[in-house]
């Protein structure tokens, strides 16, 4: 596999990245950044598949607009053509390889989702230790860039075990070490702070945009961000970490 001069300093970045040892969405999102150098890409993003909600839970996003990525939980995650099937595949694919792009652009996928954020080829890659998930790795580029090719695919390809072995130690460290609450409190903004203290109130979203004077897609915005850092998906769960 030939390498240019440039992709060997990008994946020795890659691999160093992947030997430290960090937590899951900071790997995720320092890989994610390397990736766009490496595989000239424009946007990238990266979930967790939880079996048990059937949801991409975890987001890391690059480029991509907040707003519209609410809009692929809420809504286009369960109308996704196109990332159970790459899922299925286990290794690097073009969504090219799963779905002609002209048909693609056709879906309500693309014209709803992938198009306000400029998304226009695809690659994805996810990673399983077994049957579980560990996590994916979603590049795009846009329109003028060009399609990924089998190069690129190999490169993703030799990354997976490393990418793997980090997600791995990352999860026994979490296991052995709790955070401290008010390490993750400390996480979020000032903003973040404000909306999570009046949802530990028992306000309503439309409450919450009031009191804070923005709009209620704004405050769920907010919450979105809260429950990615914080590891969390229930307003509940939210309560119980303020109580701690």
């Amino acid at each position: 596999m030939y390498l240019t001069s440039s992709e060997q300093r990008a994946l020795r970045g890659v691999f160093t990245l992947l030997a430290e040892d960090r937590g899951e969405i900071d790997i995720r999102e320092r890989l994610g950044r390397a990736l766009l150098d490496l595989l000239r890409a424009d946007q990238f993003a990266s979930f967790v598949w939880n079996a048990e909600t059937g949801r991409f839970d975890g987001r890391v996003a690059l480029n991509m607009d907040a707003a519209n990525l609410d809009r692929y939980g809420e809504w286009h995650q369960h109308h996704d053509p196109i990332t159970f099937v790459l899922q299925s595949h286990r290794r690097a694919t073009c969504v090219t390889d799963v779905m002609p792009q002209r048909e693609l652009m056709r879906t309500e996928f693309f014209t709803d989702f992938l198009s306000r954020d400029g998304l226009h080829w695809g690659m994805n890659l996810h990673a399983f230790q077994g049957n579980r998930a560990l996590g994916d790795l979603r590049v795009w580029r846009r329109k003028g860039r060009g399609d990924f090719g089998d190069h690129e695919k190999a490169l993703l390809d030799l990354i997976e075990p490393a990418f793997i072995g980090a997600l791995q130690r990352a999860q026994r460290t979490a296991a052995s070490a709790p955070v401290p609450a008010e390490a993750l409190w400390s996480a979020l903004s000032g903003r973040e702070q404000e909306v999570a203290r009046a949802v530990c109130e028992g306000l309503t979203d439309k409450e919450i945009a009031r009191r804070m004077t923005v709009s209620v897609p704004t405050v769920r915005t907010y919450l979105r961000r809260i429950f990615d850092k914080l590891g969390i998906e229930r307003r509940s769960a939210l309560a119980g970490l303020a109580r701690r």
